[in-house]
């Protein structure tokens, strides 16, 4: 709170009160009342006047000097009334009275938000797990059919369940913490389940998975982890190059603190002005635009993740040419602080 602008504000009050002090000290004079009894009054007026405005300038000030601090180390800046205590002067009562009011609407109205998104998430992953029964069943039938064309309509569905996994993981994402485990995790084991589970994919675009592995173990989740390497390996397979023999090549590199988790592929790459937006949100890019329908939702997805887990990710990768995406764990227990290498 300025003093300065407080003075200012109370002009018209200091104006009024240096007014009366000329208007009673002429009519002291008129009566020919001592001139040093004047000044004593004088004094004494001034001083009464400027103690009472400096004790309502701090007493204000200690108020709304507070609020400001308090308010500037919140993340929940809403929850500021919680910090502080009524305050003494009337005009302060009624501004946190008014913001006492405005604060428990606004809660009562983020809960019934809370509620309704956790409700709406519920039944996402509710459809997405119903709808992953005719997929499947859909699956059998064309595994069963003799038509040529069952192979097409095949990787249609692997399409179909690919996406539903993408919505169900984003769904799950943003109160991941209730659903992953830490624990040590063999790579290699994971890396094989991404592989029986994108085989057909691989087999019928003629793509040869390459594994360079060593037997080494990562704090991480399973399942979340197997899902993002599946990310990764979908996008390889849709970005494969029509130029060449295609492959993709799982390799790690063990350092003092960390293990480097590489997945590199010889396909059509990302151009160097898109390397930079990957990550982002929704973001296709030249290559979601002209060789494949993208959502943009894959690699957003993954980095959500991977912050998450406490894994870091990047990714580089030269156009027409290669793409190598690393996923770096850390050797000891304080995983998060491998987000702040």
């Amino acid at each position: 709170m300025s003093i300065k602008k407080y003075l200012a504000d109370h002009w018209i009050v200091i104006s009024m009160a240096a007014g009366w002090l000329i208007l009673m000290t002429g009519l002291l004079a008129v009566f020919q009342v001592n001139s040093r009894l004047i000044r004593i009054l004088v004094i004494v007026f001034c001083m009464m006047a400027g103690t009472v405005l400096l004790w309502d300038l701090f007493r204000k000030k200690r108020f709304f000097d507070e609020l400001k601090q308090n308010l500037s180390h919140m993340d929940q800046k809403y929850l500021v009334l919680e910090t502080l205590s009524e305050p003494e002067f009337y005009e302060g009562t009624l501004f946190w009275q008014v913001l006492y009011e405005c604060n428990k609407s606004m809660c009562e109205a983020v809960n019934d938000y809370r509620i309704s998104v956790d409700d709406f998430k519920n039944y996402i992953e509710m459809w997405i797990h119903e709808m992953k029964l005719p997929i499947a069943g859909l699956e059998l039938m064309i595994h069963n059919s003799e038509e040529e064309s069952a192979e097409k309509y095949r990787e249609q569905l692997r399409r179909m369940d690919q996406y539903a996994d993408q919505v169900l993981y984003y769904v799950r994402s943003e109160h991941m913490e209730n659903d992953f485990i830490l624990k040590q995790v063999a790579l290699k084991q994971v890396i094989t389940k991404v592989a029986l589970k994108y085989r057909e994919d691989l087999l019928l675009h003629d793509i040869d998975f390459r594994m360079e592995v060593s037997d080494c173990c990562v704090l991480t989740d399973g399942k979340w982890l197997e899902f993002i390497l599946g990310q990764i390996v979908w996008n390889s397979i849709k970005y494969r190059s029509e130029e060449r023999a295609s492959y993709v090549l799982f390799s790690t590199e063990e350092k003092d603190d960390r293990i480097v988790l590489n997945l590199y592929d010889n396909g059509i790459g990302i151009p160097s002005g898109d390397l930079k937006s990957v990550f982002k949100k929704s973001f296709t890019g030249e290559n979601g635009r002209k060789y494949a329908k993208s959502t943009g939702m894959g690699l957003y997805i993954v980095k959500r993740l991977c912050d998450s887990l406490g894994h870091r990710v990047d990714i580089q990768s030269e156009q027409g040419k290669y793409t190598n995406v690393q996923i770096i764990f850390a050797k000891n227990d304080h995983f998060l602080n491998i987000t702040k290498v």
